[in-house]
């Protein structure tokens, strides 16, 4: 992987730093993640206006998925947390070590781009049968 030089003003490397130590990853993985979901939506030009704080990533099945930015929770976690689970938007936040707002952002978003999540949501269950149907059968 080619290496490029980076200088960040000191704030935003202390916010950078704060928030990669509270994800558990470095500031390297932190800054990629940030880069690689900028570009990512750029390029898509899928981005809300009205979700500032949701962008894209593609996942494990290759489809790209609303996560919530700066972070690895796909839209789809808190979704299935609060459905299924039944967690309250505080409990999920914490679950999450996310803020509350940022929990409640994300049903919000899930109420306006429903069809898309439920999508992603069965591509992900289509690919977790067929990972347990070849280990069983493997």
């Amino acid at each position: 992987m080619p290496r490029y030089p980076l200088t960040l003003p000191a704030q935003l490397k202390s916010d950078a730093e704060r928030l990669a130590d509270e994800q558990g990853i470095s500031l390297n993985q932190f800054i990629l993640w940030s880069v690689a979901e900028k570009v990512g939506a750029l390029h898509a030009g899928l981005d809300d206006p009205n979700f500032p704080n949701i962008t894209y990533r593609r996942g494990a099945s290759g489809q790209l998925m609303p996560v919530l930015r700066g972070t690895g929770v796909r839209v789809q976690t808190i979704v299935i947390a609060a459905q299924d689970w039944k967690l309250s938007p505080s409990r999920i936040a914490e679950e999450y070590e996310l803020s509350e707002s940022r929990v409640e952002e994300a049903l919000s978003f899930y109420n306006e781009h429903h069809a898309e999540v439920d999508a992603n949501i069965h591509v992900e269950q289509g690919l977790e049968s067929s990972r347990k149907g070849v280990n069983q059968n493997g």
